[in-house]
């Protein structure tokens, strides 16, 4: 049987070195002869655990000192609560840049919390001939208008990835779930980074929070303790039981992307992966991208058979081929790829072959 390619946009594929091994350690971690899901995670052996984790999260994203880092529960629809009740406080107000589903989905919890007249929204997408691009706007204005500004630099749904840096007067905040060492950034750019894990770090359930330390003398509303920033940072993302096996993962995760030879190297294939399938895309007469070439996901690749009476066709024949959830989101339908760190090239290379024989085999 041929290798099975998944294209699940989340949760999605884990690096198939970290799967094997979590397998052979799963009734035998650390030589104490049970699973680390049954290890207390105060013992001094889940402890060393996450001290490596984060050494190893913070020297592959080259996180500075003066912020923190955090795992923690709820995935990244916990955070856009976690935010608002951290930051905004009685009286602040914050502005919410929209581009797609996911950051229409942290306006919507943010007013829900907040009420609409604490939060302002600023639509950066433009649609032209059914192509969707990104215009950002400048921002100008006074440090105190906003507590922060919000924006989602990579939306799965829709397949756009904003690329270049946010410039304001206020801290930025960054949902990167979908996107999170896929490439370099600059954590200096950001007050706050989030990521639900279930896309290029682990399993879903459990979320990575970088935070600077300034943002933590902000004023927060009432919440719950397991969500609060400032009490995560006091017991070491510990108040209490984190998901532990989750942890587990991201750990050997991040370990796995050190021996590839650290995001850089991961950024330069990731870059080859995508470079290839939206070369084929805009070949061919039979697909379309409705995204805007500088505006493409390089994670997140969606695209449209020309004649979408042959969508369960095209999804039936691939699966037949071992490449499996290639379905678009149902609120913008046609097909997506979803092609995170784990996806190793031979894997689009495969979905590219198979997209040409199922073209000429239709036309």
């Amino acid at each position: 049987m041929s290798a099975t390619y998944n294209f699940c946009a989340g949760p999605a594929m884990l690096p198939a070195a970290v799967m094997q091994k979590a397998q052979e350690e799963l009734l035998d971690w650390n030589g104490l002869g049970v699973s680390v899901m049954e290890v207390s995670h105060r013992s001094k052996e889940f402890i060393a655990l996450t001290e490596q984790a984060e050494a190893d999260l913070r020297g592959l994203m080259n996180i500075p000192d003066n912020y923190h880092v955090l795992f923690m529960h709820g995935g990244g629809r916990g955070q856009f609560s976690a935010v608002v009740n951290n930051f905004l406080g009685n009286d602040g107000r914050a502005l919410y840049l929209t581009d797609g589903s996911w950051s229409n989905a942290a306006v919507e919890e943010a007013k829900k919390l907040a009420g609409d007249d604490k939060i302002d929204t600023v639509n950066i997408v433009k649609k032209e001939n059914g192509i969707n691009s990104i215009e950002i706007p400048k921002f100008t204005g006074s440090v105190e208008d906003y507590r922060y500004l919000h924006y989602c630099p990579n939306e799965t749904v829709d397949g756009i990835e904003i690329f270049e840096s946010i410039e304001c007067p206020w801290p930025v905040i960054a949902d990167m779930s979908s996107n999170i060492m896929s490439r370099e950034i600059d954590v200096n750019q950001f007050g706050l980074i989030y990521a639900g894990a279930q896309k290029n770090i682990g399993p879903s359930g459990l979320s990575i929070v970088i935070v600077r330390d300034d943002m933590l003398t902000l004023p927060a509303l009432p919440q719950s303790s397991i969500m609060d920033y400032r009490l995560a940072v006091k017991h070491g993302s510990m108040y209490n039981t984190p998901p532990t096996f989750a942890w587990y993962l991201a750990a050997e995760v991040f370990a796995w992307l050190k021996a590839q030879g650290g995001i850089s190297a991961m950024a330069a294939i990731n870059k080859q992966k995508a470079d290839a399938l939206y070369q084929y895309l805009d070949s061919s007469n039979f697909y379309l991208s409705k995204v805007e070439r500088e505006n493409r996901s390089q994670m997140n690749v969606t695209f449209y058979l020309q004649d979408e009476s042959l969508n369960q066709q095209f999804l039936e024949a691939a699966k037949q081929c071992n490449l499996v959830a290639l379905k678009g989101h149902r609120s913008v339908g046609g097909m997506r790829a979803s092609i995170y760190n784990a996806m190793p090239l031979c894997g689009v290379e495969a979905l590219i072959k198979f997209m040409q024989d199922f073209e000429r085999s239709v036309v």
